[in-house]
C-alpha cells in the first residue's frame, strides 16, 4: 500500500475540500453513503467510493500511545513504524487541546503530512452538540480535510428508565449529527464494554438506526464487543454495519487477579478475539474506513498515554511493528488490503 501523498494526491484533496463537502463527499474523495447491492439482501451494503481510495482500508496508529512524543516525533514515529496515518487524540490530556483546537490542529495535521501520512481521524471527548469546543473542533477538522472522529461516551442515568435514557442519546447524537454535517465529518461513538451506553450494542444500534450514516455511526471495536458478546457478536456487527465507518483494533484475554476475573489487554494475537472471522465479516459486509490500532497492553507507560515513558523508544517502535505486521497480515487475508 502507497502511503506517501503525492502532488496530485494533495490537489485532489484540496479541490474536493473546497467544492465537494456539501454533496456529502469527506475531502478524502469517500462518499460516505452506504448503498445497496443490486440483488443483495438487506444486510449487504457497500461503502461508494468515487474519487480514489481515499480514507478506505487505511491503518493509522491511535496517538494516545505516542503522547510522549510533539507533533513532528510522533508523524516520524507513525511513519518509521509503518503506518498509514495518525488518529489523532482531540480532547483534555491529548495530542491537541479542545480549546486550542484552531491553532495546534493545522500544526500537527502539517507536522503529520510532511512525514507523507494523513491525519484521516481524531478522537474526542464530544458528547453534545453544545459543549464549549464542540464546533471549533469539527469546524476545523472538517476544514483541514478530516473525515472522521470518535465521540465520548455517554451514561446511563439511574433515575431514569432504559427506554427514556436511550431516547435522551437518540436526541443528542441526532443534534450532534446534524453539526457533523455542517461541517462534513463523520462522527462514531466506539462500542465499549461495561454499563455504559452501547455496551451492549442493540441499545447503540436504537440509538443510531435513524440517524444518518454519513453522519453519525458507529467506531466498531471487536474487542469489546467480544467482552460483552462472547459467542454472539457477530450479531451485533450485522446489526450494526450500516452504521460503521470506522474501526479500532485490540486483543485481549481473561486473567484472574486477587480472585476476581478481570480483562488483559495483550499482543495482537495472542488473546481470545476472533480476528480471521471478524475480518471475512468485515470484507462480506463492505465495511471501508480507517482502522484505528490500540497498544494496550503495558509499554512503559505509553498504553496509558503518559507523557513520559520507561521503555526506550527503540522498543516501542519494535513492538508496534510487530501488532502492525500482525493486523496487516489478516488484513490481506481478506483481501481488504
Amino acid at each position: 500500500m502507497n502511503t506517501k501523498t503525492t502532488r496530485r494526491d494533495f490537489l485532489a484533496t484540496s479541490v474536493l475540500a473546497a467544492g465537494g463537502l456539501s454533496a456529502g463527499w469527506n475531502a478524502f474523495g469517500l462518499h460516505s453513503v452506504r448503498e445497496p447491492v443490486p440483488g443483495a439482501g438487506p444486510e449487504k451494503r457497500v461503502a461508494t467510493s468515487r474519487a480514489g481510495d481515499g480514507a478506505a482500508g487505511r491503518v493509522c496508529v491511535f496517538s494516545k500511545h505516542l503522547h510522549w512524543l510533539d507533533y513532528p516525533g510522533l508523524a516520524a514515529a507513525a511513519a518509521e513504524v509503518g503506518f498509514d496515518g495518525i488518529d489523532l487524540t482531540v480532547r483534555p490530556g491529548g495530542h491537541v487541546l479542545p480549546e486550542r483546537v484552531a491553532t495546534d490542529l493545522p500544526k500537527a495535521v502539517a507536522a503529520v503530512r510532511k512525514a507523507g501520512l494523513q491525519v484521516y481521524m481524531l478522537t474526542t471527548a464530544i458528547t453534545d452538540a453544545d459543549q464549549p469546543h464542540t464546533e471549533a473542533i469539527l469546524k476545523t477538522a472538517g476544514g483541514l480535510g478530516i473525515g472522521y472522529y470518535r465521540t465520548g461516551w455517554l451514561s446511563y442515568q439511574a433515575d431514569q428508565s432504559i427506554p427514556q435514557n436511550l431516547e435522551t442519546f437518540r436526541v443528542r447524537l441526532g443534534k450532534l449529527a446534524e453539526l457533523n454535517q455542517r461541517h462534513a465529518i463523520h462522527g462514531a461513538y466506539q462500542n465499549h464494554a461495561g454499563t455504559g451506553m452501547g455496551a451492549a450494542l442493540w441499545d447503540l444500534w436504537t440509538v443510531l438506526k435513524d440517524l444518518d450514516p454519513r453522519w453519525m455511526g458507529c467506531q466498531y471495536d471487536a474487542r469489546h464487543a467480544t467482552v460483552e458478546g462472547g459467542n454472539s457478536w457477530p450479531l451485533g456487527l450485522n446489526l450494526l454495519q450500516s452504521h460503521i465507518r470506522t474501526t479500532d483494533i485490540k486483543d485481549f484475554v481473561w486473567a484472574k487477579k486477587d480472585g476476581k476475573w478481570q480483562e488483559e489487554d495483550v499482543p495482537l494475537g495472542t488473546g481470545m478475539v476472533d480476528f480471521r472471522k471478524y475480518f471475512g465479516l468485515i470484507k462480506q459486509y463492505g465495511i471501508q474506513g480507517p482502522v484505528s490500532l490500540h497498544y494496550e497492553y503495558p509499554l512503559g507507560g505509553a498504553e496509558h498515554g503518559d507523557r513520559e515513558v520507561t521503555m526506550k523508544r527503540d522498543e516501542i517502535i519494535r513492538i508496534m511493528k510487530n501488532d502492525l505486521t500482525t493486523l496487516r497480515t489478516w488484513l490481506r487475508e481478506a483481501g481488504l488490503e
